[in-house]
């Protein structure tokens, strides 16, 4: 009886966070399903009306469509390879004993913090500018012609932002499992004569694998919708040279009003992220499992 009690109390304490995340998550979801399939245009709405699949054969026929797709997975594939090995070597080096190592690891880990468009400003103005920029700076000292980073290589710019931003949070988690390797066992490495290499590869690298895996589940959940450092930088541009699948669902949405065509390309954009989750979280799985 108390045990039937105790659960019908827990379901009541957990109602209204059910409904909330019903009401945030679901209600908007069925409602950009359902515009996926009218012809909205708030600007023209006296043509609205039920058009099928047509939104998304219209989508899928952009010229930008296939672009976008291609940059999305360029952008999600390049950060989560600069980020787990860059990660990994600050992890490292952050783990040994130094004078100010607290500094050091805050300095590390704060371009976590800083919001995305201030840092594609600051990386826009401030580092990459073909004029003024850090970058352009260093280029001419060595008697180089500074390079027009967004202008002649923008897919590169934005993956060089996006993996600054999202180094420091790789480089926690990953420090965070290092921390948690039992010393007793690198004490009797040593002992054995493994060198630094041998250990990393058969004693620090299979410790941190959950950890490697959890990182590129959340990157890549996060990764899939980047929208303001291009939004700041390029503008997607030269063309659609750097114009990912958010970013066109934007240019659809706010800059043409096709609505339809818009919510048809958030819906392919949901799809896209479940598969990818879903074989990221399979991957934890495995990797829990052992």
């Amino acid at each position: 009886m108390a045990t039937q009690q105790t659960r019908s109390l827990a379901r009541f304490m957990m109602a209204p966070s059910v409904v909330l995340l019903f009401v945030w998550m679901i209600v908007p979801l069925v409602i950009t399903i359902w515009f996926s399939f009218q012809q909205y245009n708030p600007l023209n709405p006296i043509r609205d009306g039920f058009v099928g699949f047509s939104n998304y054969a219209l989508f899928y026929s952009n010229p930008a469509f296939l672009q976008s797709i291609l940059n999305t997975l360029v952008l999600v594939g390049s950060v989560l390879l600069i980020t787990v090995i860059g990660g990994i070597a600050l992890a490292l080096l952050i783990d040994q004993p130094m004078w100010g190592q607290g500094i050091v690891r805050i300095l590390v880990i704060s371009p976590f913090f800083v919001m995305p468009p201030v840092a594609a400003l600051v990386w826009k103005n401030m580092i990459m500018h073909p004029q003024y920029g850090v970058f352009a700076d260093i280029a001419r000292f060595f008697g180089m012609q500074p390079i027009d980073w967004f202008g002649q290589h923008p897919m590169l710019a934005i993956i060089i932002i996006v993996a600054w931003q999202w180094l420091p949070f790789a480089t926690l988690i990953l420090l965070t499992a290092l921390q948690s390797l039992d010393g007793e066992q690198k004490e009797a490495a040593e002992m054995d004569g493994a060198g630094f290499v041998s250990r990393f590869i058969y004693l620090t690298l299979p410790h941190m694998s959950r950890a490697i895996t959890v990182v590129i589940l959340i990157q890549t959940i996060f990764l899939l919708s980047v929208y303001a450092e291009i939004l700041v930088t390029t503008n997607g541009g030269p063309g659609y040279a750097s114009t990912n699948l958010p970013f066109l669902v934007y240019q659809k949405a706010l800059l043409e009003f096709k609505i339809g065509q818009a919510s048809a390309g958030g819906v392919i954009a949901v799809i896209l992220a479940n598969i990818v989750a879903f074989f990221a979280m399979r991957a934890v799985g495995k990797n829990l499992d052992k």
